[in-house]
């Protein structure tokens, strides 16, 4: 919400996030009952020229520039090799806690998170889930093919059960400026409705 209140473009939205994130760090809990649950960030930052995937660690980050096709995030780390900014000291970070050698090519889902990188696209989870639908539908996504898979509970997209969705927003960003930009939220706490 701080970027999109401070900045004007998606890459300047970026350069927001990272700096209140090493400013003030991340945390707080992801639930309302007292059980403590916490994970870090990941976003999708666009505008009507370009797109940017920011995921975070901590005070660590990196952002990978969407170029073409489509892209998602779902919970989990999703950025490997293709790194187009990043925190100053996400390598050195890594190489002193003995998570990357320095020789191999950096690869930041596999030395920042727990999942199996290899597994994200092959297994059932929501990313991979997500990433089918989209591809699905690559070249022809509307709004309406968009909530479609927003509302989507057998792929685990709008989930259910001890973990809910509680909401999902489709934004229409025309490249002409001088068409209007257009943003669904859902209203209710289930993307369903």
């Amino acid at each position: 919400r701080l970027g999109l209140e401070r900045a004007d473009t998606a890459e300047k939205a970026l350069g927001v996030i990272v700096d209140l994130l090493e400013k003030y760090g991340q945390g707080g809990n992801c639930m309302e009952s007292n059980m403590a649950f916490t994970y870090h960030n990941s976003f999708l930052i666009a505008d009507r020229k370009e797109a940017w995937v920011l995921e975070t660690s901590g005070k660590y980050w990196a952002a990978e520039k969407v170029e073409g096709g489509v892209r998602n995030i779902s919970n989990q780390l999703s950025i490997t090799t293709k790194i187009d900014r990043e925190h100053p000291e996400l390598k050195e970070y890594a190489k002193s806690n003995g998570w990357w050698d320095g020789e191999k090519e950096f690869d930041f889902a596999a030395t920042y998170s727990y999942v199996n990188t290899a597994r994200m696209t092959t297994s059932g989870g929501r990313y991979c889930e997500g990433y089918k639908l989209l591809n699905k539908h690559k070249g022809s996504i509307t709004s309406e093919i968009m909530m479609e898979i927003l509302r989507d509970k057998e792929s685990g997209i709008n989930m259910e059960g001890g973990f809910m969705t509680t909401g999902s927003m489709v934004s229409v960003l025309p490249q002409q400026p001088n068409l209007p930009c257009i943003h669904f939220f859902t209203g209710t706490p289930d993307p369903a409705r």
